[in-house]
């Protein structure tokens, strides 16, 4: 889901037990911090190596081994920072989530995570100052293209990149609602049917969003982010 603001992100993180936000880590923290106050906990990539390791996440997640009756947030922040192990030691606390208790990934590259860990959350990215303001699910020809992305081999990929940047009339701000809706797309069918084929391209959606959003050339990276 695409957010135009952050105010919703609180009471979003409290309706699920494990969500990611593709937010700024100093907006995503100052929010959480003022809206839960001494029931939040963060763990943060360490000063000297700049990672997350698997015994970090251990550490953090042992602090869910109490029984609460009050809502906790356990938020990792940088989340792109820990590796496989890591990744595959905090989906363990998943497997059985207490009552009270959410976890939060905050990433500015949700790209870089495991599959398994973008299939298991709910996902909130911020909508760039490059998007458009309405939404993309009234247009048929934003659907329709993005259709054509999830499925397109490489003639069709230089086609939809070649459509795309003709487009007289802001073609950046179209090819993220293009590729946003196709993200939307894939989410909404792996959740409705469950079946993880439909994640394959998941990260190169991400990956192609995120490098449109950094001002990154249309059709080079509708085609290396997507091969």
């Amino acid at each position: 889901m695409f957010l135009d603001s952050l105010e919703s992100l609180p009471n979003l993180a409290k309706k699920t037990n494990f969500s990611l936000f593709a937010f700024p880590e100093e907006k995503v923290r100052l929010l959480l911090e003022k809206n839960f106050k001494n029931n939040v906990v963060f763990l943060s990539p360490d000063e000297k190596t700049g990672k997350i390791s698997v015994e970090m996440v251990r550490e953090f997640t042992n602090l869910t081994d109490v029984k609460d009756t009050t809502d906790r947030f356990f938020v990792v922040l940088s989340a792109e920072k820990m590796n496989e192990a890591a990744e595959n030691a905090f989906l363990k606390n998943l497997e059985e989530p207490k009552e009270f208790h959410h976890f939060v990934l905050q990433t500015t590259s949700p790209s870089a995570l495991l599959p398994t860990v973008l299939s298991r959350a709910e996902v909130y990215f911020e909508k760039t100052e490059n998007s458009l303001g309405k939404p993309v699910e009234a247009d048929e020809k934003v659907k329709t293209l993005a259709k054509k992305l999830i499925v397109a081999d490489t003639k069709g990929l230089l086609e939809l990149a070649n459509e795309i940047s003709k487009k007289k009339d802001n073609p950046r701000e179209f090819a993220l609602d293009v590729v946003g809706t196709a993200i939307e797309l894939l989410y909404k069918t792996y959740f409705a049917t469950n079946q993880e084929k439909f994640l394959k391209r998941l990260p190169n959606l991400l990956n192609l969003y995120e490098n449109l959003s950094k001002n990154g050339h249309i059709k080079l990276h509708f085609v290396a982010d997507m091969l």
